[in-house]
């Protein structure tokens, strides 16, 4: 990727931010304290997508920047990935919320914010051109896959995404964090699954169609 290139995009995602900070086609917009655009590796091969920002977020106007976040970062680095290696958004920009009398608090986004907010979305995954794209939980995944899609069936599954870039879904976060018992080692399993293929993916060459499936580097995320 020549330097060009690189300032090229990242001048084009600069743009995109600012106009998503402006703004207001859905009522969360004019709620919120700060869109949450996302960041990352403007040329990164690996794009990340949740389903929207939560308090943390929405304070300091960055994605995953909290618990879930943290253990992503972990995630990651157990696949040989530092955050500043790949480039993390969301389905929706906004913090997603309803007023239960005493607070805010974070609710899943409306058909309506995701449809909104789609071309957001799109346009990220276009000026970004990753080779492969990790859907994180249940929404992100259908979002791309559909409303059939089955996080617990078919996570771990690599299927065609938007203009044919590869994309696989596993367990969010946020999710893996409030399990308790002997469901968080078992949940911890299969997403070190899926992040070994995922890892193995990222490792074949550009031009390979076949799916990836060697060994992935680092080891099992702690808490």
């Amino acid at each position: 990727m020549s330097v060009a290139e690189r300032a090229a995009r990242e001048r084009r995602l600069a743009n995109a931010a600012a106009i998503v900070d402006r703004c207001r086609k859905c009522e969360i917009g004019a709620i919120r304290q700060n869109a949450v655009y996302g960041e990352g590796d403007a040329c990164a091969a690996l794009l990340i997508v949740g389903e929207g920002p939560g308090e943390t977020e929405d304070r300091d106007g960055r994605p995953f920047i909290g618990r879930a976040g943290q253990l992503l970062e972990r995630m990651l680095a157990a696949i040989g990935l530092a955050r500043d290696d790949v480039f993390i958004a969301n389905t929706v920009k906004c913090r997603p919320t309803f007023d239960d009398g005493v607070r805010l608090r974070n609710r899943a986004p409306t058909p309506d914010e995701m449809t909104n907010c789609r071309p957001y979305l799109d346009e990220q995954i276009e000026i970004v051109a990753p080779r492969a794209i990790l859907a994180l939980g249940a929404p992100a995944a259908k979002s791309f896959l559909g409303p059939k899609f089955s996080i617990t069936k078919q996570r771990g599954q690599w299927f065609d995404g938007p203009s044919g870039i590869p994309i696989i879904a596993t367990f969010h976060p946020a999710y893996i964090l409030r399990l308790t018992g002997g469901e968080v080692e078992a949940t911890k399993r299969l997403v070190w699954t899926d992040l070994k293929a995922l890892r193995s993916r990222l490792d074949a060459p550009p031009s390979s169609a076949a799916r990836a499936d060697g060994a992935a580097q680092g080891s099992l995320f702690e808490d």
